[in-house]
Order: C-alpha cells, then sequence, then structure tokens
C-alpha cells in the first residue's frame, strides 16, 4: 500500500491558518503570562478574557477538539492531520488550550468519550471539551511509578460506593482541575492487566488530600502544579466507574497510543523551532574573523540537527498514516514506541545544539531554549519510561525472527559458498546433459 502524507487544499489552508494564528495570536499569550499564569487555570479572569475569543475563532475555522469525533462536536480528523496541525502547536505553551486539545484533558477526553456512560458524558465531557473546565489523569504512584504492577492504590466497593485508599505520585495539574480519572486495583487477587478500573473522582472530595505540589526543575518547593495525593477512604458513586471493572489497564492504552504520537509531533515543532533560533543566531554573529556560521562544527550541528527532524517527522508522520489505516493501536504498538522512544533523544540534542551555539544567552532566562530543553527528560518520562517501549520494540521485532539451529549463523559465508557451489554445479550439469 503507498503512502501518502498529503492533505486536501482546504485542510492545507487551514494548516497555514493555525500557523499564522499561533504566531500573532497565541504565542504573545505565552510571553506575557507564561510562568505566571498556567494555560490550565480557568479560574483567571484576565487570561480567560483573552483565550476565549481566541477558541471562538478556531471554532469558527472548524479547528477545535479535532481529536474527538462529529458526534461530539469534534471533526474526528485523521491522525496524519491531528500530527500536522500538533507540530504547529507544539511551539506554543497555549496553543493546545486554545485549540482545545490540551493534554492531559485531551486524553481523559477520549477516555470518556469511549467509555463514558451518558451522565458522565453530561457531566465531565461536555463542559471538558467546552473549555470551561480542566482535568487531571491520575496513575504513577510513588512506589512504583508508571509501573502498575506494583500499584497499591485499592478502590472497594461498599454498597453503591466506591472507597479508595492510597497514595498517587505527580498528578498533573491537579490545583486547577475540578475532576480526577483515576486508576486504581478493584481486584488485587489478579493480574493488575485484569484487576485494575478507571474511576471518575471530583477534586476537592471528601478524604482527598495534598500532601504536596511537586514542580519541575528550578521551580519553587511546593510550588508546582504536579501533586502528591492521598486517598483518605474517599468515597464516590458506584457509577463513577468507567467501562467495566478490570479494565483499567485498557482503557489506559487506548488513551496513550494516539497521545505519545501527539506528543512526537509538538516535539517536532519545538526541535524546528530551536534550529531556527540557532540558525538565526549563528548568521548574526561573528567569531575569529567570521561569521559564527561559516565554522565547520556549527554547519555540522546544522546538518545533524536538520537530518534529525527529518527523519524524527517522517517516523512521527508514518505511524500517524499507520494508525489512519489500521485504526488500531495495538496492532502497531512497536511504532507507536519507536515514537515515545526518539522523542527525547531529537529533543535533548538539537536544543542542546542551539543553546550552545547562544553561548552564556542560550542558557540564560532571558531565552526560552532551558525551558526548551527540560521538556526532553520530561518527555523520556511522561506516558512510561523510554526504556520499557525499547523493550516493546525489540519483543515485536524479535518475534518476527526464529533461532537458526546450525553450528554457525544463517549467514556464515563459508556454509553459503559451499551450499551455492551444488547449486551452482548442479545447473552446469544440467546445461552440459541439454547441449
Amino acid at each position: 500500500m503507498p503512502i501518502d502524507f498529503n492533505v486536501e487544499p482546504d485542510f492545507q489552508d487551514k494548516l497555514d491558518w493555525t500557523a499564522e494564528f499561533v504566531a500573532e495570536h497565541i504565542e504573545p499569550l505565552d510571553l506575557h503570562f507564561g510562568g505566571k499564569v498556567s494555560p490550565f487555570d480557568k479560574s483567571n479572569t484576565q487570561t480567560q478574557a483573552l483565550v476565549k475569543p481566541l477558541q471562538k475563532k478556531v471554532q469558527e475555522q472548524g479547528l477545535w477538539a479535532c481529536h474527538i469525533g462529529p458526534e461530539l462536536g469534534g471533526k474526528g480528523y485523521g491522525q496524519v492531520k491531528l500530527a500536522l496541525m500538533n507540530e504547529i502547536l507544539g511551539r506554543s505553551s497555549y496553543a493546545p488550550s486554545v485549540f482545545g486539545c490540551q493534554a492531559p484533558d485531551s486524553g481523559n477526553a477520549e477516555i470518556l468519550a469511549h467509555y463514558g456512560t451518558d451522565a458522565q458524558k453530561a457531566e465531565y465531557l461536555e463542559p471538558l471539551l467546552r473549555g470551561e473546565i480542566s482535568s487531571t489523569y491520575s496513575m504513577t504512584e510513588p512506589q512504583g511509578g508508571s509501573d502498575p504492577a506494583y500499584f497499591t492504590c485499592q478502590a472497594q466497593r461498599d454498597g453503591d460506593e466506591w472507597v479508595i485508599r492510597g497514595e498517587k505520585w505527580f498528578a498533573s495539574n491537579y490545583r486547577f482541575a475540578k475532576f480526577l480519572i483515576v486508576m486504581v486495583i478493584t481486584n488485587p487477587d489478579v493480574s493488575v492487566y485484569k484487576g485494575s478500573s478507571m474511576i471518575l473522582v471530583p477534586a476537592g472530595a471528601d478524604g482527598l488530600e495534598v500532601i504536596r505540589n511537586t514542580g519541575l526543575a528550578g521551580e519553587p518547593i511546593d510550588g508546582g502544579d504536579h501533586a502528591y495525593l492521598r486517598f483518605n477512604d474517599v468515597r464516590v458513586p458506584a457509577d463513577n466507574l468507567l467501562g467495566d471493572e478490570g479494565s483499567g489497564f485498557k482503557i489506559a492504552q487506548t488513551r496513550l497510543g494516539g497521545g505519545r504520537v501527539h506528543h512526537g509531533m509538538r516535539s517536532v515543532g519545538i526541535a524546528q523551532r530551536a534550529l531556527d533560533m540557532m540558525c538565526e543566531r549563528v548568521l548574526s554573529r561573528e567569531t575569529k574573523g567570521s561569521l559564527i556560521a561559516e565554522k565547520q562544527s556549527i554547519q555540522h550541528w546544522i546538518a545533524d540537527s536538520w537530518v534529525q527532524i527529518q527523519q524524527f517527522r517522517l517516523q512521527v508522520l508514518h505511524t500517524a498514516w499507520l494508525i489512519d489505516q489500521e485504526g488500531d493501536y495495538a496492532k502497531i504498538r512497536q511504532h507507536i514506541a519507536g515514537v515515545k522512544v526518539a522523542t527525547p533523544k531529537v529533543l535533548m540534542d538539537v536544543v542542546y545544539r542551539a543553546m550552545h551555539a547562544h553561548g552564556s544567552l542560550g542558557v540564560s532566562n532571558e531565552m526560552p531554549l532551558m525551558g526548551m530543553w527540560m521538556t526532553a527528560p520530561v518527555m523520556g518520562i511522561a506516558d512510561g519510561p523510554t526504556e520499557v517501549h525499547k523493550d516493546t520494540i525489540a519483543k515485536v521485532v524479535l518475534k518476527q525472527y526464529e533461532p537458526y539451529e546450525g553450528l554457525f549463523p544463517s549467514e556464515h559465508l563459508p556454509t553459503r559458498k559451499q551450499d551455492a557451489r551444488a547449486i551452482i554445479e548442479a545447473r552446469l550439469e544440467h546445461i552440459a546433459a541439454n547441449q
């Protein structure tokens, strides 16, 4: 089947509009409010007064919440189109919120769209899709990280309620959230892959304790947006269960597959922005009698960065195309894992070169490069450690091969030559016999 990343001319017009719109109207929000007001904070009247009109313009263009199907007000665009959009949105921290596709809200919306009841959709999904509220996805735990085999946070059924006990770590944006989707163990007697479930929990529920808010490197202690939570017998209605009991791991995989592709393409946008900054800088400065751009090592940095971005961009687009063709994340988990593995490496390499080309200015707080570089280790951990995804790739690849029973490998040249000699001699004998 031929691979085709082409999009219709009218959608290309929308991509062009998006690029101009982000640069002219959204990036100023990053510059003015960045580090002071989170895009997830829907209670800030000043930012919301600016964001709401922008969201309306996005809706008028038919580009609002494009990851959601038409039945819920979205466009249901395929992953290739979403990837091309996210490449542009990745240049701005506010852009995904303005376009209604900010993680983790976008992934939580997909969960609710696939597994939510009508009542759950009315209470949680509809205001989420309207951009009125923010949400949290709470999976990782302090003792087990993102490995569900070590999860201990449990929910026990008590009549018409679930009672949740345990701790959750790095629950991003909880301080701004109206609800959480929490992965809990509902049957500890079976494998976590069959004994985990997803439950909706209102933010601020009785017994839900914030031990502390953790930030990223450089942020003040207790000043971050990633909550360390303790569930002290938190009670929620039994109807807050998402999907079937025991389907938590399946739901998580449904959520994470597309998200990894979106993270990848937004990272392409970040890396391209870093390359743009590097090229501008080295064409603007001289050292030892010539432009920095004329130094061979700088030219190699530019070439290496361009090649990495091109390779990674095509890898992400190919994975997005496969999702569109297959319609099943599980069938192409090797390719999705490959995107996850490649993401932090590309960011780390390209952004580092751009930082270094700027000298002391590059590592200062007067350039965005250090913040962009911090994205690399975050992407190496988000949605599961990179090493776990390498394991996945290796296992899928190895299934395509079989062990060789001979003493030497199948490509052993002396053995192959001996076999070839026998084949050629037999053919020559056949030719001679028929002359």
